[in-house]
């Protein structure tokens, strides 16, 4: 079993390719394979992780061209071939080097500054994120008992709670790729979570919030970032739900 590890300094010289041969180990991930290389091969190889449970998406990568988390992806099914998806690729996953058989290919996800290795700088991520105003809006700061919700209230807030900021959906979009003023998917689909809370005030704030060409118009709805999401969340048909929301109020005068 073979990975291939992109590799950059952090100081301004050329990247280029490590390639290890690693032991076969039933239920080894890439994250798995990673720290083997770093205790045994390796002690330079850098890379970002923390809960190793799918949970706090810190170990989001590029992994054979496709942006996945690496604690939850085998390297077995990848070198079998087992785990491909339905991507619009593009310059942004294709650039670097190629893809080999039986190799697992390991590379920093891409639209954000490579710090060194596989850590990339997530500034320009949470900036995005931070431009939607994140945090819960209440229409009455004093109830007199509990937000009660409906159930398919909760059910459809899920789809889009249930997003870990791991930035695999902004690697995985074209847009992001050419339009660096663009918010991303991540960060769209937390607005409209935050747009159609029942809980909060009945009016156009969010939606106006991304209301421009950076924003809810920008997506070209390619997809990737609902194919690539760890967690199924669907930004684009939020983008999609906003757009028509304000299609709809902008003809109502």
């Amino acid at each position: 079993m073979k990975m291939k590890i992109f590799r950059y300094d952090g100081k301004g010289s050329d990247y280029y390719y490590d390639t290890f041969d690693l032991p076969e180990r039933e239920g080894m991930t890439v994250l798995d394979a990673l720290f083997y290389v770093q205790d045994n091969l390796d002690d330079s190889i850098s890379f970002r992780y923390s809960c190793r449970g799918a949970v706090c998406g810190s170990c989001a990568m590029l992994i054979n061209k496709i942006p996945r988390l690496a604690c939850r992806t085998q390297m077995k099914d990848l070198v079998e071939g087992k785990l491909q998806v339905d991507i619009d690729h593009y310059k942004a996953l294709d650039e670097g080097t190629e893809l080999e058989e039986g190799t697992v290919l390991v590379e920093p996800l891409p639209h954000l500054e490579v710090k060194k290795d596989l850590i990339v700088d997530m500034e320009k991520f949470f900036e995005n994120y931070r431009k939607i105003k994140p945090t819960f809006r209440p229409k009455d700061y004093d109830p007199e008992k509990e937000r009660l919700m409906d159930k398919e209230d909760v059910r459809e807030l899920e789809k889009y709670t249930n997003c870990i900021l791991c930035a695999s959906c902004f690697g995985g979009c074209p847009v992001n790729g050419e339009d660096e003023e663009y918010l991303g998917p991540a960060a769209l689909a937390k607005l409209y979570r935050f747009n159609m809370d029942p809980r909060e005030p009945d009016d156009d704030y969010r939606l106006e919030l991304a209301d421009d060409e950076n924003g809810w118009w920008d997506c070209d709805f390619h997809m990737n970032c609902k194919v690539v999401c760890p967690k199924d969340v669907p930004p684009n048909e939020g983008i999609g739900k906003a757009r028509a929301e304000l299609q709809k109020k902008k003809k109502e005068g």
